[in-house]
């Protein structure tokens, strides 16, 4: 996109930022980058596509469309709910598509992530030594590729699962647990691909882009224990089954480790992550006359609170122009996480970073932000962000809103909607987590 079609950041401030937002969706996009990563077909055996995660879908359209059409290709993905595109949706009832793609529950699974674990596992039992397993991961496949460990229910997963979502636990920090509670992620997975060659892409959705923790590395060596995964519960006071504490005290439930026979010969390609997208959005400023800087793709911790930070920095920026000069763009990505303490509110990451961030702006003129999720989700609302103006306190007080009461209640949703300061995109089809984008005017 260039300087001619980018709204003008001074007279279109709104328009400026979701242009940003939209540049950073398109850059992690499995269409825009998969193709260098593909691996040949197996000369003599066939080639299954195993997967999970929001970008699932779209990678399994993107590898579909790449592949030789005489080359043999099969295989099961399971993506969100909403997040199959629509087209290959409309092959697949064809008769077209060669990739099956199923539908699930995230953040919480369900019976339908359950049943498709469980084919998947059955697919990769099924191979053999001249066949290739490609495997198609990107964030949300924790959630999606729900197969409990030995001993435990669904309703076991479940539990502890939302327990985890609402304690503020970190990402690293969930998925070190769910690993060790399921039979499929935390390199499970490619052991059951034994004795076949197995081929990972990834698309990271975490800080750090460790391929261990995106989706819990259902194809990648462990290196965390069932006793960090206990101290994990522990620190956070989850409630654990007896079946699940006993796993996890006796190492029954360890997973395989750096250096198992089981990874030999396998490759893992990171084909889209949080810091390009990040760049992708700074060329674009740049292009339209905004220095951008960005501070991280990595930055973690309760959402309200990072969002008082940005506001500090946004503010320093405006009115002494230290540490960057104005106008200028501040970006950052990473994943931030929400301590619930109230169970009747509505709202995700995104926007309760933003309620941090009006509060610590305290309408400063001249400064807007935006915040989404790149998967176009911002928790389980139908929004994936929203956007801060100088006059968002203002107008939410004449309806009667104050931001920390919303904040106090966990229910950004219910601020931001009444103002029509909600960003709604839909299902984008990938996922390279938070974005978050500062204008300084």
């Amino acid at each position: 996109m260039s300087s001619r079609t980018t709204p003008d950041p001074h007279t279109q401030p709104r328009e400026f930022l979701r242009a940003l937002f939209d540049a950073a969706v398109a850059c992690a996009l499995p269409a825009n980058n998969i193709a260098p990563f593909l691996p040949p077909p197996p000369a003599r055996g066939r080639t299954v596509v195993l997967g999970a995660g929001k970008a699932g879908g779209a990678m399994a359209q993107a590898v579909d469309a790449l592949w030789p059409a005489d080359a043999p290709l099969s295989g099961l993905v399971v993506t969100r709910y909403g997040h199959l595109p629509p087209a290959y949706a409309a092959r697949r009832q064809e008769g077209k598509a060669r990739i099956e793609v199923v539908q699930a529950a995230h953040p919480v699974p369900d019976a339908a992530g359950r049943d498709a674990a469980r084919r998947i596992a059955a697919l990769a039992q099924g191979l053999g030594g001249d066949d290739l397993a490609l495997c198609l991961i990107s964030g949300g496949g924790s959630a999606l590729l729900a197969m409990p460990a030995e001993g435990l229910t669904l309703a076991d997963k479940q539990a502890i699962n939302k327990a985890m979502l609402e304690s503020g636990a970190a990402i690293d920090e969930m998925n070190c647990v769910r690993k060790h509670l399921s039979a499929i992620k935390g390199g499970r997975l490619a052991a059951l691909c034994a004795p076949a060659r197995v081929v990972t892409l990834l698309i990271s959705d975490v800080p750090g882009d460790a391929p261990g923790v995106i989706a819990s590395g259902p194809t990648v060596a462990d290196a965390t224990t069932c006793a960090d995964a206990l101290r994990i519960l522990d620190r956070y006071a989850i409630a654990l089954p007896r079946a699940a504490r006993e796993g996890l005290q006796s190492g029954a439930f360890e997973t395989p480790k750096p250096g198992d026979a089981c990874f030999a010969g396998h490759a893992v390609h990171l084909i889209a992550a949080p810091q390009q997208s990040l760049a992708a959005a700074a060329a674009l400023a740049r292009e339209a006359g905004v220095e951008a800087h960005i501070l991280s793709d990595a930055i973690e911790g309760e959402s309200h609170v990072v969002g008082r930070v940005h506001a500090a920095l946004a503010r320093a920026v405006a009115r002494r122009g230290e540490p960057f000069a104005k106008p200028c763009v501040i970006l950052s990505g990473g994943e931030t996480t929400v301590t619930v303490r109230s169970r009747g509110g509505r709202g995700g990451r995104a926007t309760e970073f933003l309620l941090g961030c009006a509060i610590g702006l305290q309408a400063e003129a001249g400064v807007h932000a935006l915040a989404a999720d790149t998967d176009g989700i911002d928790g389980v609302e139908d929004n994936a962000g929203a956007i801060v103006t100088p006059s968002t306190l203002a107008r939410a007080s004449a309806l009667g809103l104050q931001a920390q009461d919303a904040l106090d209640r966990n229910d950004a949703y219910n601020f931001f909607a009444p103002l029509g300061d909600l960003v709604a995109t839909g299902p984008t089809f990938t996922n390279v987590n938070d974005f978050r984008a500062l204008l300084v005017l």
